[in-house]
């Protein structure tokens, strides 16, 4: 450790040399310096003593002061002098001025040396820290290239040049050995800020992993021409991801792919052999799910825009290709589209379109009293509900083969019958029940709803408006590695999540708990001619 006596020059020098070693602020070195100084002068002048140590950066020249506070009545001598004491160092000193006076310079003993040094130590260290988080704080979401420095428990510890990284087991490919030396790269997926230091995290399993690295290979990414819309990883096994291209002379497929395949080949060999298959993406969802369930055929879909499902029809022959090992293809092709996919057979569909058409048939005879070819005339013709043939206009009803405007009249007649013996079902049992009348009041409340409520303890305006969300459609949680799936009070109903909302909302107004909101001006007023 340097003496203060020591060459002025050699303080600079000493602050040079740990500045460049340490990658950091020459400044930020010399105040370590200084503060270490001022704390080996403490434990000379004593510990109380408000010491202060100044390096001149340009010449190195050091310079230690007391400070003291001027004050009327001295009560400590280590900080305080009287105001006739401060006016000898400075004439025109006042009460509550700081007045500095000026120590000698002295050699460190061996324990204010190690004392001073440890303080260097650990500013030096606290700064280095500072350096590296503000450094990579502003890479996450950049793939760096890194020599394994240390491999521990599974976890490898990796040095980036100016930061190490961890790469957790978990974020490792599966089968992947990696040694101490060996060169990796890794995508930085978060930073943290530790009292230990920085924590950098990296991963070779993230999804944007595959992103950046097709970035790298291939040209049209890196310009923009071709976009990455979406990737699904089973890391170290099979890939998905989706491009389009923004310029129609360029296909993105083939960009990606590369001649006789060599960019995606590069990607693979750094996968570790990952199978990855490029898709072109289509704001069509349909196209788009046909598309990502490759290399499987698709005779036809059938979408759930409100539930975001959607069902898929493959041949007989094609299901185990459409599913996948162990269920791997539609499981990437549902985190590639964000959509839940059904895959059935053509068997299973005509087996299941049967048992509905049975279904509706046997469900139109018993509710109207008809026979059966009736009920199949009446099931072909697209009807699914009672509710349809009671309301739909006449003259669709006559218009079927067979039919007339009596047989319609006398249809309707009796669909009307039925939905009120229904209705007069359903209140007599939400009275059962003792769900009040009030709660009828609240809009987009249907009688099936009441005796829902009622069976699930649900019997005034109050409990409704009390409800949550999941309360009415339910919630699914994540327990022992399977999901489980809460019902709710609506379940079985064609609700969603937004219709429960509303649905809670209305009930809220109705309690008196919240105003209705105004309606905006201009709403729903059609536009006057030009």
């Amino acid at each position: 450790m340097v003496a203060v006596s020591a060459n002025r020059l050699e303080l600079l020098q000493i602050a040079d040399a740990v500045a460049r070693e340490k990658s950091i602020d020459r400044s930020i070195v010399i105040a370590a310096m200084e503060d270490a100084i001022a704390k080996a002068a403490r434990s000379r002048y004593g510990q109380e003593t408000d010491i202060h140590a100044d390096i001149n950066s340009k010449t190195g020249e050091l310079r230690l002061a007391r400070h003291l506070l001027v004050v009327d009545e001295v009560e400590n001598t280590a900080t305080e002098i009287t105001l006739d004491g401060a006016r000898r160092h400075n004439p025109a000193a006042q009460v509550g001025d700081t007045i500095a006076d000026t120590l000698p310079p002295f050699d460190f003993g061996r324990i204010a040396a190690q004392s001073a040094k440890q303080v260097i130590v650990q500013k030096v260290r606290e700064a280095e820290r500072d350096r590296q988080y503000d450094e990579y704080k502003d890479r996450i979401g950049d793939v760096l290239n890194g020599l394994v420095k240390r491999v521990e428990y599974g976890n490898v510890v990796v040095d980036l040049g100016r930061g190490e990284g961890i790469l957790r087991r978990d974020e490792l490919l599966p089968r992947e050995t990696v040694k101490t030396g060996d060169r990796i790269r890794a995508y930085i997926y978060d930073v943290r800020r530790e009292p230990r230091g920085p924590q950098i995290f990296l991963s070779r399993t993230h999804p944007q992993f595959m992103a950046k690295l097709f970035a790298q290979e291939v040209p049209e990414i890196y310009d923009g021409i071709v976009e990455i819309k979406a990737v699904a990883r089973d890391p170290g096994s099979r890939a998905k991801i989706a491009v389009i291209s923004r310029d129609q002379s360029v296909d993105p497929v083939g960009a990606c792919v590369g001649m006789r395949g060599s960019r995606v080949q590069a990607v693979v060999n750094e996968l570790q052999g990952e199978k990855i298959d490029i898709i072109p993406w289509n704001p069509d969802i349909a196209t788009f799910i046909v598309n990502a369930l490759a290399p499987a055929e698709v005779v036809k879909v059938v979408l759930d825009e409100d539930r975001e499902r959607i069902e898929v029809v493959v041949p007989d022959a094609q299901l185990s290709l459409a599913i996948g090992r162990r269920g791997q293809n539609v499981r990437l092709a549902t985190q590639l589209t964000g959509w839940d996919i059904d895959i059935m057979t053509e068997q299973e569909e005509s087996e299941r379109r049967q048992k509905e058409f049975a279904e509706r048939t046997k469900m139109f005879s018993e509710a109207l009293d008809l026979d059966e070819m009736m009920g199949q005339l009446l099931t072909s013709e697209g009807f699914t509900s009672v509710e349809e043939i009671a309301y739909v206009p006449i003259s669709e009803l006559a218009s079927i083969e067979g039919f007339d405007e009596d047989t319609a009249a006398e249809l309707q007649s009796r669909a009307l019958k039925h939905l009120a013996e229904v209705e007069e079902a359903l209140d007599a049992r939400r009275k059962e029940l003792g769900v009040e009348d009030e709660v009828k009041t609240v809009p987009g409340v249907t009688s099936k709803m009441l005796v829902a409520f009622g069976e699930n303890d649900i019997k005034t305006i109050e409990d409704l408006a009390g409800c949550a969300t999941d309360d009415l459609v339910g919630w699914s949680e994540r327990k022992d590695g399977e999901t489980i799936r809460h019902a709710g009070a609506l379940d079985g109903f064609e609700f969603s999540r937004e219709d429960a909302e509303a649905l809670i909302m209305q009930a809220r107004v109705a309690a008196g708990w919240i105003e209705a909101e105004p309606e905006a001006e201009g709403e729903d007023t059609p536009a006057e001619d030009a």
